[in-house]
């Protein structure tokens, strides 16, 4: 079964709106897994207009499923996840300004930056995993800086999914064959919902885990959080 990490960012931003702690961030990670999430997922950025990196300290010890630390990896964020030392750190090329993710790493330009980076975090017994494009030679890339996983970023095929272009997922499933005979394991988000799931672990061999945020808390809106985790673990067997 494909392990459901919830990426939580999104309560952190409605929290942020008021200047208050309404919703709990840590709370919200608590209830989520109590409802069967297996993972929680955080995206701290520089200017900390979501998740904060104090909120990345206060959840350490409440997750007790899987602990997921995505981030570009400057200073301040290797520091963090040095100390807080989480069950998985996804890297992510994030510029300052960007909204959300929109592109993968160039795992062949940046090799020896991220062999680095991963030989030191790995070093301190945490999992990584590296943001890719649905490119064969990034997988390959990927392969070369010792990462143990890469996350596919699937925003090109949910897009093409919700026009009805099926044919969208041919490139994740040739990335994960190679992934698969590469040795590397496979996880996967953006964009990800409860319409194109199904289809997409489906397709997918040996996905190990999902990072669903904005999807599952606007799907919650109308369904509740509950259900709706449970709805996503339904679609995930």
């Amino acid at each position: 079964m494909t392990k459901l990490s919830v990426n939580i960012n999104k309560i952190a931003t409605l929290r942020n709106s008021r200047g208050g702690d309404v919703p709990n961030v840590v709370q919200f990670a608590k209830d989520v897994q109590r409802f069967g999430a297996e993972g929680i997922t955080i995206h701290p950025r520089p200017d900390e207009r979501h998740i904060r990196y104090q909120d990345a300290y206060d959840l350490e010890p409440e997750v007790y499923t899987e602990y997921n630390i995505e981030g570009n990896p400057i200073p301040k964020f290797i520091d963090m996840v040095l100390k807080i030392k989480p069950t998985q750190v996804t890297l992510v090329p994030d510029a300052v300004d960007a909204i959300t993710s929109n592109a993968g790493w160039n795992t062949i330009k940046h090799k020896d930056f991220l062999i680095d980076v991963i030989k030191e975090f790995k070093a301190n017994d945490i999992r990584t995993s590296i943001f890719v494009d649905p490119d064969l030679h990034q997988i390959e890339g990927a392969k070369a800086t010792g990462t143990d996983r890469i996350e596919l970023y699937t925003e090109a095929f949910a897009h093409q999914y919700s026009l009805g272009n099926k044919i969208a997922i041919d490139p994740y499933v040739k990335c994960a064959d190679l992934a698969n005979n590469l040795q590397l394991g496979i996880n996967a988000g953006h964009d990800l919902s409860l319409e194109n799931i199904k289809f997409f672990k489906d397709n997918i061999a040996n996905l190990l885990e999902v990072s669903i945020g904005h999807a599952l808390i606007a799907e919650s809106l109308y369904l509740g959080v509950e259900n709706v985790i449970k709805m996503y673990l339904d679609k995930l067997k």
